[in-house]
């Protein structure tokens, strides 16, 4: 499982950096599921304003 964060984003952009980056690729030949999941926090009210995964 790889998890980015980001502020006053969207999940949408964390799940692209870690594609672009190629942050799960050390995990690719394990045979388990591996999971990619962005969330975005807001600093307006400090609590996430937006989630996803693949």
């Amino acid at each position: 499982m790889h998890f980015e964060f980001k502020l006053n984003a969207t999940a949408q952009l964390a799940l692209a950096q870690i594609e672009e980056r190629g942050y799960a690729l050390p995990y690719a030949a394990d045979p388990r599921k591996v999971y990619k999941v962005g969330i975005s926090f807001s600093s307006e009210t400090g609590t996430v304003n937006d989630f996803g995964y693949v």
